[in-house]
């Protein structure tokens, strides 16, 4: 739902990956978005109203992404096409930080678009810190990619793990996720990624971005 420059991008990445793909928005207009080869349904009505879902297809939908500039939109549509119609995979885009926070504790995946673009501002602007990645519906749990001082290279899976009380989930190395045992040695220009609960992010955060003690081997 939504086809603005985001719906737009993602509908047609979605058909050439061989999707099937169906956009919905109330705006005609907007579907000159689309590129002339866009093969997919183009259906003009409220996201929300089941009769405009069901015209899209939703009935026989493996998932369903909410894009449109609309927060409440966005949330109400992801509601009735998971709760009406049943489909498990639902994202929905939201602009305020605080309501995706709730909405992901509701069970509701959310991309919150502001807090996203921030995240990656600052971590452009300042060399250390942790960006997340995924959050649990409860907001618990949190995966992230963490920046570590050098003094680290060198060190253990398990060394990292055993310091901050974290699990390391993969380092991304070269470009390529690399699933790690205890005994892995993080190395330079690895890209670390980490698991763990959100009251103790801080504190990782902290321990990983200072040199570690001696007695961390």
């Amino acid at each position: 739902m939504g086809c603005g420059r985001v719906g737009a991008t993602l509908a047609q990445s979605l058909e050439s990956s061989g999707h099937s793909v169906a956009v919905v928005d109330q705006n005609p207009d907007a579907f000159r978005r689309l590129s002339s080869e866009f093969t997919g349904k183009k259906v003009t009505g409220v996201g929300f109203d089941r009769d405009t879902l069901v015209q899209a297809g939703i009935e026989d939908a493996y998932a369903f992404a909410a894009v449109s500039d609309g927060d409440n939109s966005n949330i109400l549509s992801a509601r009735v096409v998971r709760e009406t119609f049943g489909v498990e995979k639902v994202v929905a885009r939201i602009y305020d930080p605080q309501r995706a926070e709730i909405y992901q504790r509701l069970g509701i995946p959310t991309v919150a678009t502001v807090r996203w673009t921030a995240d990656q501002v600052l971590r452009r602007m300042l060399p250390f810190g942790a960006t997340d990645e995924y959050r649990d519906p409860s907001g618990r749990v949190r995966l992230a990619q963490v920046d570590f001082h050098p003094g680290w290279i060198g060190r253990t899976v398990r060394a990292i793990e055993d310091a901050t009380g974290a699990r390391v989930a993969f380092v991304s190395r070269f470009g390529d996720g690399t699933v790690v045992t205890e005994r892995t040695v993080l190395q330079e220009n690895d890209v670390l990624h980490v698991i763990m609960e959100d009251e103790r992010a801080a504190a990782v955060e902290r321990l990983l971005t200072h040199a570690p003690k001696v007695e961390a081997e």
